[in-house]
């Protein structure tokens, strides 16, 4: 039912559940607290109503008896500081669901302290961020897809049940300028092994072989440039539904292409994403088209942006040497662990817990290890300091970057509950602190 027992509404604020970064949404207050959410997905909605559950509202500490115990700011920073500054391999780690400012902040930490910055793409889209550094990026904007695009193709992703609004905001439903009749004006295609959500509302759902994908669009690109294929079938697929793939693609007006995990965690992983920017560079000789990869968290996108900015490199970089270094599998998180050499782990708006390995996470155990977010998780119970954060665009405000890489402003809309600060504060504090002690030591 409507909500209708609220004293006032605040309207165009951004979502920070997916890569999505919806911004029209509106939150409905009663008492300064939000009771209700217009216009975001059943997950965003979700996230910020039952966002109280399980918060944590005060700094920790574990006693030698393993509990955690509540315990002062003052008290948790400056432990927080000693540990980076005697820190030999400090690791830092996350970023995704924090602020642009608060990840400058980090950057400025692992400068000062030689450590290793890294962010949930080590795990996820990194292999996308390699295949664009090694071929090149057909980028486009959400904008420009809903506004021309009249092919759209996700492969190796289900937006329809991890970003919900992708379809009825940005491609499938809504009207453009060029397709004022929105579903009707769209041709839309899902490549993927299983029949998702997202297949089910397609015009076309095309089942390939699983770890066959490099294949696949291989054929697409030989197809396109006129070589005859004698197999009767590719990957599984029927040779004459890959011809007929490709003639859509050529005859697009404006075609977008979208894909996701699916892609980048099979078999050849990264070669998999230079094909498929090569097939797009191909198919621009006949038409315009254009890609993005579906990225998860609402900022992993910003903490690329941030991180390439200030240093030339995307994720993974080393500060040990007193300058940025990056090297896929020497620089990155979950390889650094396999070899047990992080001396100190700092997780900000992330949980490893959740995320790495089970032998990946065992080396937590043996070191001391941070935890700045807001809420109780798995990665809780391995931290030995909690420090608990606010939630950007409902109680801090900052910059975000969404999936398209276009920067948007999160306000804030309510205030954060007394003994919480935000990411930004947090890490400043946390620099100071490191700063000034370096100074006491003589250190540069």
């Amino acid at each position: 039912m409507p909500i209708t027992d609220y004293d006032r509404q605040v309207k165009n604020c951004s979502c920070s559940y997916c890569g999505n970064n919806c911004d029209d949404i509106t939150y409905l207050l009663k008492d300064d607290k939000i009771v209700g959410v217009r216009h975001a997905c059943r997950l965003g909605a979700s996230k910020i109503i039952n966002d109280e559950d399980q918060r944590l509202l005060n700094p920790m500490i574990r006693n030698k008896e393993g509990i955690l115990k509540e315990t002062t700011w003052e008290n948790a920073l400056d432990k927080i500081a000693q540990l980076l500054t005697n820190s030999v391999r400090p690791v830092l780690y996350g970023w995704g669901e924090t602020s642009v400012e608060a990840i400058k902040e980090g950057i400025k930490i692992a400068q000062i302290t030689g450590s290793v910055i890294d962010n949930q793409s080590t795990i996820c889209h990194g292999a996308t961020i390699q295949a664009f550094q090694n071929v090149g990026h057909p980028v486009m904007t959400l904008g420009a897809v809903k506004n021309r695009a009249d092919v759209i193709i996700y492969v190796g992703t289900n937006p329809m049940d991890d970003h919900p609004r992708h379809l009825s905001r940005y491609t499938t439903f809504p009207e453009g300028f060029f397709r004022p009749n929105g579903r009707e004006d769209r041709t839309i295609i899902t490549i993927d092994p299983k029949y998702t959500n997202t297949a089910k509302v397609s015009d076309k759902w095309i089942s390939y072989d699983i770890g066959e994908d490099y294949a696949f669009f291989n054929t697409l690109r030989m197809i396109l440039a006129g070589h005859e294929i004698i197999d009767e079938e590719i990957a599984g697929v029927n040779i004459e539904i890959l011809y007929e793939l490709v003639e859509i693609m050529k005859n697009a007006e404006y075609g977008a292409l979208f894909f996701g995990l699916g892609l980048t965690q099979s078999t050849t992983k990264q070669g998999n994403v230079d094909v498929l920017i090569q097939l797009i560079e191909d198919l621009n000789k006949y038409s315009k088209w254009s890609m993005l990869p579906m990225r998860g968290f609402f900022n992993v996108n910003g903490f690329n942006m941030a991180l390439t900015t200030e240093t030339g490199y995307p994720y993974g970089v080393d500060y040990s040497r007193g300058y940025p270094r990056y090297m896929v599998g020497e620089t990155t998180t979950i390889d650094l662990l396999n070899r047990r050499e992080p001396d100190f782990f700092m997780a900000v708006a992330a949980d490893p817990g959740v995320q790495f390995p089970g032998y990946t996470i065992k080396h937590l155990v043996d070191i001391p290890v941070v935890q700045v977010d807001t809420h109780w998780g798995p990665y809780t119970e391995l931290a030995d300091i909690v420090l608990p954060s606010t939630r950007v665009g409902v109680e801090t405000k900052g910059t975000a970057y969404r999936m398209d890489s276009i920067p948007l402003y999160m306000k804030k809309v309510i205030e954060k509950p007394e003994n919480c600060h935000s990411d930004q504060w947090i890490l400043s504090q946390i620099y100071n602190r490191i700063e000034k002690l370096k100074q006491e030591n003589g250190d540069n």
